[in-house]
Order: structure tokens, then C-alpha cells, then sequence
């Protein structure tokens, strides 16, 4: 009977990750404008309702009625996102998700099968990011890394939107902790607490932007030399691309042919090596150091806000106990979201974010408390 049970928990289980990840590719169907990558999360969607029904007809086989799927939590949170910021906003976190899981069929001998598509999957959830599976052979970026003047970057808005938020939020809940463990009055608090949400968001906008100029400018640079190299030694070049190709499955020589067709054209032969060799796209070179700072400055201060809110309208004890209890709050919501991408639960992602963030404030409480009576 035991044996059963942990059996059927095991199919259980494989279904529900199926049907997450169909209700997944699903949506960001929904949100991709280019229908060409539409349709490609469609068809994923139902590859992975196809397995769904794999573990579906296992069930009933022992016994166990279908019952209606709940989405988890990590998965309603995804989709979420997609929906109010659009599918690229996720792209990044699904795609590690996708290659973290592309295992996770390991010892499940009748599961086999479904280990080969799983990697499929998360090799082309690779290639959609733009940052194709090396799992064997040459890539594009190995061949970049022959060359010392090319670098790359990669991001993900949704992490670097969590990050920008908890670093106002701990900043200035340990800032305020601090004076308000030296003792002074709420209207010092207020002001102190202010002061640290501007100049802490203005930090983090002139380092945003700085970085943003510098990879435009870097990028410019290599695009450049790119050009240069395309002019001087198109062969070269065209061995490169056809590197490239060949990495993503081509046989040589179709990838040899392919590149030359692209070389013929330099405009093109640039465009297309900057995109496949070194990660960049021509038309953004990076993006935009002014929105990436507005981004920055706002996600800050979005953060810093929730410590300092309630000295706007309160003072003394209240105010200390509504300001942690705030903290805490965003701290709780903050961590819910880490859980996207530590893959542990959002419970334990909330609990440890929350300690963390207590801590800190209790360090610089004390901190201040003893520098108070210093002064004092």
C-alpha cells in the first residue's frame, strides 16, 4: 500500500509539473506579439500537455479519478508577470527554470522519453533568450572568447526589478532604525528617511545610468572592430559564422553555405555576427541609459518608501512599530518573489528575507542606540 501511494505521488507530481508548465507557454503565447515565437510556446504548450496526459492515463490506470489542476503558486506568479510586463520580462527566469529542470526526470525509468524533450525544451527556451544551449560543441560565445576584445552581458529585468526594490527597502529600514535608535525626534526621522530614499535612488540611477553608457559605448566599440574585421577578413569571418551555425545543429557543410550567402552581404554579415557572436542587438546596442536610470531611481525608491511612510503621519513608538511592521511587510512580498528564482519554497524565501532584513535593522538599531548615548 505504501509502494501505491509513493507512486501515485510521483505521477501526481509529474502531472502538475506538466500542466504548470503547459498553462505557462500558454500564456506567454498569449502576450508574444511576433507570432512566429507565439506559436512556437504554443506548440511547447502542447508537447507539454502531451506529456501531461502521459501521467494522466498512468493515474486512472491505478485507480485515481482526474481531478481540476491548481496552478503553484511560482507558476500563477509567472504568468502573472507575463501578463502585466509582457513575456520577455520572464523569459530569463523561465529559461533557467526550464534548464535546472531539464533533469528532473533522472531515475524515473519510465520517463525516458520525456528526458530527451525535456533538454529539447530548455535548449530552445536558450535559443528564444538568445543565448542558444552549449551543451556540446563550439557556440558563439566560445568563439567570442578567442578574441579578447569581445565581451558580453546578459540580464533579467525581473530579478534586477526585485533587487533595485529590496535594496531601498534595507537601505533605508536600517537607515531609520539607526536614528531611531539614537534617539532623535520623528521629525528627524522623517527628514533623515527622506534624504536617504532621494540620495540612495539618485546612487542607484547615476550607476544604472553609468553602466548602461559604458556597455552602449563598449558595444559600440566592438561593433566597430566587428566591421573592421567583416571588411578586412571576410573568410575568417565567415568561418566563425559558420561555427556558429554548425553549434546550432546544422551539418557543416549547410552551415558553410549559409554563412556565405550571409557574408555576400556586409551589411547583413554585420548585423548577423553581432547578434549570433557577440550578443548584441544593432538596433538597441544595450538599451537605453535614461530609461535603465528612471527604472532604477523608481524601483529604489519604491522600496525606500515603505519604511519611512508612516513618519508622514505619525511619530514615536507607533511610528517605530508601523515602519518594521512595513518593512516586514515589503520584506514578505520580496522574498515571495525570490522564490523565482532560488527554487526554494515562497514560505521559506519570505522567512529568511525577513530575518535577513531584521537583522540588519537590529544591527544598526543598536549601532545607533550606542552611538546616542555617546553623544548624549
Amino acid at each position: 500500500m505504501a509502494a501505491e501511494n509513493s507512486e501515485i505521488a510521483r505521477l501526481t507530481a509529474n502531472l502538475n509539473d506538466e500542466r504548470d508548465s503547459a498553462a505557462l507557454y500558454n500564456a506567454l503565447a498569449k502576450t508574444e506579439a511576433d507570432p512566429v515565437r507565439a506559436d512556437l510556446y504554443r506548440q511547447l504548450a502542447q508537447t507539454e500537455t502531451e506529456h501531461g496526459n502521459l501521467w494522466r492515463d498512468r493515474l486512472a490506470a491505478l485507480g485515481v479519478a482526474e481531478t481540476p489542476h491548481r496552478l503553484s503558486f511560482r507558476t500563477r506568479l509567472l504568468v502573472f508577470f507575463a501578463r502585466w510586463a509582457g513575456g520577455g520580462f520572464v523569459l530569463p527566469t523561465i529559461a533557467a527554470v526550464e534548464v535546472a529542470d531539464q533533469n528532473k526526470y533522472a531515475g524515473q525509468a519510465d520517463a525516458a522519453d520525456l528526458m530527451v524533450a525535456e533538454r529539447s525544451h530548455a535548449a530552445i527556451v536558450q535559443a528564444v533568450l538568445g543565448t542558444a544551449s552549449k551543451e556540446a560543441g563550439v557556440s558563439g560565445a566560445d568563439i567570442a572568447k578567442s578574441e579578447k576584445w569581445h565581451r558580453g552581458s546578459s540580464g533579467n529585468a525581473l530579478r534586477a526589478a526585485v533587487l533595485g526594490a529590496n535594496d531601498g527597502l534595507v537601505s533605508n529600514f536600517c537607515l531609520i532604525m539607526g536614528v531611531a535608535g539614537a534617539g532623535l525626534s520623528g521629525r528627524t526621522i522623517l527628514l533623515t528617511g527622506l534624504a536617504g530614499l532621494i540620495s540612495g535612488a539618485c546612487s542607484m540611477a547615476l550607476g544604472e545610468w553609468l553602466s548602461v553608457t559604458n556597455a552602449r559605448e563598449l558595444a559600440a566599440n566592438q561593433m566597430a572592430r566587428e566591421a573592421q574585421e567583416v571588411e578586412e577578413t571576410p573568410e575568417a569571418e565567415a568561418r566563425e559564422l559558420a561555427l556558429i551555425y554548425q553549434a546550432k545543429g546544422l551539418p557543416r557543410e549547410a552551415a558553410k553555405a549559409f554563412a556565405g550567402q550571409i557574408m555576400q552581404n556586409k551589411d547583413k554579415a554585420l548585423d548577423t555576427l553581432a547578434r549570433e557572436e557577440l550578443g548584441i542587438d544593432p538596433d538597441e546596442l544595450g538599451g537605453n541609459p535614461w530609461t535603465a536610470a528612471g527604472s532604477s531611481f523608481g524601483l529604489f525608491a519604491l522600496g525606500a518608501i515603505f519604511p519611512v511612510a508612516p513618519y508622514l503621519f505619525t511619530q514615536g513608538l507607533i511610528a517605530v512599530a508601523l515602519s518594521i511592521a512595513m518593512a516586514v511587510l515589503a520584506l514578505t512580498a520580496i522574498g515571495v518573489v525570490t522564490c523565482l528564482f532560488n527554487g526554494r519554497s515562497p514560505a521559506f524565501s519570505a522567512m529568511r528575507q525577513v530575518i535577513v532584513g531584521a537583522v540588519a535593522a537590529g544591527v544598526t538599531y543598536g549601532a545607533g542606540h550606542l552611538m546616542g548615548v555617546a553623544v548624549s
